[in-house]
């Protein structure tokens, strides 16, 4: 199979196993809202919840995975199992040491750490002290993410792909459960929502535990990691790394240090509307480029430059084929799905209206973040992680001036603006610097499936357009005729698009959809 076919594959894996889990997401932010709203608790919940998830960012998900996979995937073509096993045992061994002092040097400076991003609450009573107290109840959780972030990079590097990806679903599934079931325990009942979180966690890595079985991966402590050649590399990659995570990490926390400034829920109004936002993004582009990381650095170890400018071209052209779409569903549907599923108890139609805009005001961004992430995994894995963060550190200064100017004027909805523009910015200097770094990124063929994804595009939009005008929502009315209009709106849409790629015999399509059907009859 070639390494194109190989990512396809491997994104349609992580896809599937990443739509269980955003399902499970929606329903778990429709739970909370409909229990908590949109205001005093949730504004402390997620902003507390932004802390534990930065540093999962920094130790785990990205600065690790960046810098660990690309190194871990050469030790392990080239040098075999054994050394590959015991780069693994040094990095367990360092990476739960690190944890430990950051996890306890967390819940210790909490106050402190929840007064400097969430200053806009100390005006009102309480709020600081119930963000600190779910801040330092969660904090672990990074730990426990941190150590399965360098579990799935392994088994992405094994070729193992689906369970790494179904994890999020168990700690989508455990704050259900918490909310639900565990409220009444608690004199506050988002604590629920926070045992949930740490609970998760732990499920989310046992979870990992039967597939490092099938491929003999048992770790052991080897504390002269300081010897490791390897090691060192993964740690000089890393620390760029984890600045460049921090800077775009920081993005998300000058974003809700300006809510807090705003009318209470501001903070509220644009975690619903991100989480909508990450649903399209979750399922494909972070599929599609954490499938693309270990075939390019694969190529790169093999010296196959050409072939890795080939990888790159196709990923970026299958970013536009699928985030095009949608952006224009994400557009159509927001107050829909927000009325549908979050309208009702706590969360009110002021709410509905604000958030939905906000994820108009996020929609465009799509496109822009599955650009930046594809081309920040391409400098992955040619080992340069510096250019991305100082790319990060100009798109702060960008989204934190807009920011400041735009909620003058247009309160939330002018911050989830200033993160789409600095989402653009981002990417086409990422872009640029990659053209001058590998030549030119896609070839001349890669562009005709733009030209064809717009009209299909655009003949979607008409489609679902004219059937969501057959529901009212702006105001509570029938859920059953409201979802049923809905998901006729969405089915055809679908339905659509595809029939119109197929027409327009969209090769990158076709192919997936008989990679699809390969894997449908091997099962």
């Amino acid at each position: 199979m070639s390494i194109q076919k190989k990512i396809a594959a491997a994104t349609l894996v992580m896809a599937f196993a990443t739509s269980l889990s955003r399902i499970a997401g929606l329903v778990r932010d429709v739970i909370v809202a409909r229990m908590f709203g949109a205001g005093f608790a949730t504004d402390a919940f997620f902003m507390a919840f932004t802390i534990p998830n930065l540093l999962r960012r920094f130790f785990g998900e990205g600065s690790l995975t960046a810098a660990f996979v690309p190194t871990f995937s050469e030790v392990f073509h080239q040098r075999g199992e054994a050394e590959a096993q015991r780069l693994a045992n040094r990095c367990v061994t360092i990476l739960l040491l690190v944890m430990l002092v950051v996890v306890t040097v967390g819940i210790v400076c909490s106050p402190w750490i929840v007064q400097g991003i969430g200053y806009g609450f100390g005006h009102i009573e309480g709020k600081l002290e119930l963000t600190d107290r779910l801040n330092r109840l969660m904090f672990p959780y990074v730990g426990l993410v941190s150590l399965l972030a360098l579990i799935t990079g392994i088994l992405n590097v094994r070729g193992h792909f689906f369970l790494p990806s179904l994890s999020p679903l168990f700690l989508n599934l455990s704050m259900i459960l918490s909310a639900l079931c565990l409220g009444f325990l608690f004199e506050q009942p988002i604590f629920a929502l926070a045992v949930g979180v740490l609970a998760g966690g732990v499920v989310q890595l046992l979870l990992q535990f039967p597939v490092m079985l099938k491929y003999r991966i048992r770790f052991s402590f080897e504390f002269d990691f300081w010897r490791d050649k390897q090691l060192r590399k993964i740690v000089s990659l890393m620390l760029p790394g984890i600045a460049g995570v921090a800077i775009y990490q920081i993005n998300i926390i000058v974003s809700r240090l300006l809510a807090s400034l705003l009318p209470e829920g501001s903070v509220s109004y644009l975690y619903y509307a991100q989480r909508l936002f990450e649903f399209p993004q979750g399922i494909f582009i972070v599929s599609l480029a954490q499938a693309a990381l270990p075939m390019m650095s694969q190529q790169v170890a093999d010296k196959d430059l050409a072939g890795m400018r080939r990888s790159l071209g196709f990923a970026l052209t299958l970013i536009t084929i699928f985030t095009l779409p949608a952006i224009v569903g994400l557009v159509l549907c927001a107050i829909p799905v927000y009325s549908l599923f979050f309208l009702g108890g706590e969360f009110d139609s002021i709410a509905l209206q604000n958030t939905a805009w906000a994820l108009i005001c996020y929609a465009p961004g799509l496109l822009f973040v599955g650009y930046s992430r594809i081309a920040s995994q391409t400098f992955y894995a040619l080992k340069d992680t510096r250019t991305p963060v100082w790319v990060s550190f100009w798109t702060l200064l960008v989204n934190l001036l807009l920011g400041v100017v735009l909620m003058q004027f247009f309160q939330h909805l002018g911050l989830a603006v200033a993160l789409t523009l600095a989402s653009l910015f981002n990417a086409v200097l990422l872009l640029v610097l990659l053209r001058k770094q590998v030549g030119p990124l896609v070839q001349v063929s890669l562009w005709t499936p733009f030209f064809k994804v717009v009209p299909a595009s655009l003949l979607m939009a008409a489609v679902v357009h004219f059937l969501l005008s057959f529901a009212e929502w702006q105001q509570g009315g029938d859920k059953l005729w409201q979802g049923g209009v809905l998901l006729a709106a969405v089915g055809s849409g679908v339905a659509v698009f595809l029939g119109a790629c197929l027409l327009l015999r969209i090769e990158e399509l076709q192919q997936g959809l008989r990679l699809l059907k390969k894997r449908k009859s091997a099962n």
